[in-house]
């Protein structure tokens, strides 16, 4: 039996280590004390291995030479605080530009690939999914023509998230003289030092002038025509002006972050893609028949067939500021962006989020503006993709509710955009989520944009969501099942390490 005595002692002293290193999080650090009691010693190499901290040095993207910069006169008071108040924590201060709102995946992949068709000098690609799908295949043929015609191509992909992209597709891409790289790839070391980290970027950045981020992922299922998965609802932006220079710097940090691919090439052979015009074919080809059925949400089809034409009305005039989430440094950016946000709104909030699974700082910002008399609208997925979150999320409404937050359940399909809409001025658009996963634990991007007409039409697609959505109320869920509720608390329990 002295044995069980020392493993009482040694899992005891681990359980100390963890207390020590999670002190300034204690929700975290209790959740994981209670994992280390219930598998002694075992609980605490699974918390070394997915909380060991990234062994990369650099300092925080910050904006030092452009704090000066501040907002015209014009703007509200809300967007002038939030505006200074986020300049240190942007990449580059306040940028000029023009964005485009791009809905749905069908615009998106559209407005995409007539961009990379049309680039001169370079293309960099960072993307959490990239699937050898129809809509993979398309632009993989693509970037390997405008590579075959001399510019230079790079690809990033996360080793988690695209980790069944096919080894062949990768060979075809570097034969090309596609440059690709994966970051923390699912193999050793990778395996056991950083696989809990990952790259949840959207960006696309074209001859560092043009580029797209948001909540677009390349995959079939993002233009909503997939019937496995049906109807998928998202937000993209097309930047132009300065701010592309400012994403173009952050794909540059994560390009250095990858591993290049350990695949040896065969000899370059000069040979050209069948039809330059193929992929788009093959993208009208994709979206025909069932895709009339969404004209009005798609917004870029004519019955059958895609408008392609350029809609220069389309393009806002705005001030934007850039912002990277980091796991590698210690200050969470993503989450002190939404904090200020929340916090500074003077008249109203429309939040759309697919995972929301805040913090205590965030929960009671959301409901101090309510206090303050800011109208607080959140719209979250009706059935999310991940089932886990979903319990999780359903923990948080009833207090919301109660602090007179407003809450809709979008049932149309998935609900995968994430957007912040401040006083009818400012809106954020990006790729994290309101959970400590974006906050902590991986790569993030996201634009504040100041612009009435960008804050406009990103509101009047909230006001057709709304047209698809529930409002849930307090009688919604006090009747739920008590396994429910259990299953829901055990989710909200561990959701400090999802």
């Amino acid at each position: 039996m002295v044995w069980i005595l020392w493993l009482y002692l040694i899992n005891t002293l681990l359980i100390l280590i963890v207390a020590i290193r999670e002190v300034r999080r204690p929700a975290k650090a209790l959740n994981w004390l209670a994992i280390c009691l219930v598998f002694p010693v075992i609980g605490f190499v699974f918390y070394l291995s997915i909380t060991n901290p990234i062994r990369i040095s650099r300092e925080r993207l910050t904006s030092l030479h452009n704090e000066s910069d501040t907002l015209p006169d014009s703007f509200s008071r809300s967007a002038l605080v939030i505006a200074h108040s986020l300049r240190h924590l942007s990449v580059y201060g306040l940028r000029n530009g023009r964005v485009q709102v791009l809905m749905n995946g069908i615009e998106t992949y559209e407005r995409l690939m007539e961009s990379i068709k049309s680039a001169l000098n370079s293309i960099d690609l960072e993307y959490y999914i990239y699937r050898d799908d129809q809509i993979g295949r398309c632009i993989t043929d693509l970037l390997i023509e405008r590579a075959k015609a001399g510019v230079r191509v790079r690809f990033v992909r996360d080793g988690w998230g695209s980790r069944k992209f096919p080894r062949a597709q990768i060979i075809r891409m570097m034969d090309a003289g596609i440059e690709c790289r994966t970051v923390f790839p699912v193999r050793f070391p990778w395996v056991l030092s950083n696989w809990n980290y990952r790259d949840h970027c959207k960006i696309v950045v074209i001859d560092g002038k043009e580029a797209f981020t948001g909540g677009i992922n390349i995959g079939y299922e993002y233009t909503g025509l997939n019937p496995n998965v049906g109807f998928w609802r998202d937000t993209h932006l097309r930047i132009i002006g300065e701010a592309a220079v400012d994403l173009h710097t952050i794909f540059n940090i994560h390009w250095n972050v990858a591993s290049p691919e350990r695949i040896k090439v065969r000899a370059h052979k000069n040979t050209l893609v069948e039809n330059a015009q193929k992929p788009i074919e093959g993208l009208r080809v994709a979206v025909s028949g069932q895709a009339a059925e969404w004209a009005s949400e798609l917004g870029t089809l004519s019955g059958n067939v895609i408008d392609t034409a350029t809609n220069t009305e389309a393009l806002r005039n705005a001030y934007m500021q850039s912002f990277e989430g980091n796991p590698g440094i210690p200050t969470q950016v993503i989450r002190e962006v939404y904090f200020i946000c929340l916090t500074q709104a003077i008249k109203t909030l429309d939040i759309t989020n697919p995972y929301f699974v805040p913090d205590a700082d965030i929960i009671m910002a959301i409901k101090t503006a309510v206090a303050r008399g800011v109208r607080v609208r959140l719209m979250v997925p009706h059935h999310s993709d991940q089932k886990f979150v979903d319990l999780a999320s359903r923990t948080y409404f009833g207090e919301l509710l109660e602090a007179g937050v407003h809450i809709y359940q979008y049932n149309k399909g998935m609900l995968h955009a994430k957007v912040m809409i401040i006083d009818g001025e400012i809106a954020e658009v990006g790729a994290a989520n309101y959970d400590m996963r974006s906050f902590r634990l991986n790569y993030e991007v996201c634009e504040v944009i100041y612009s009435t007409d960008v804050a406009r039409e990103l509101t009047e697609q909230f006001e057709r969501d709304l047209t698809h959505s529930v409002p849930l109320r307090i009688g919604d869920l006090l009747h739920r099942s008590l396994p429910q509720r259990i299953m829901e608390q055990g989710a909200r329990l561990l959701s400090p390490m999802i």
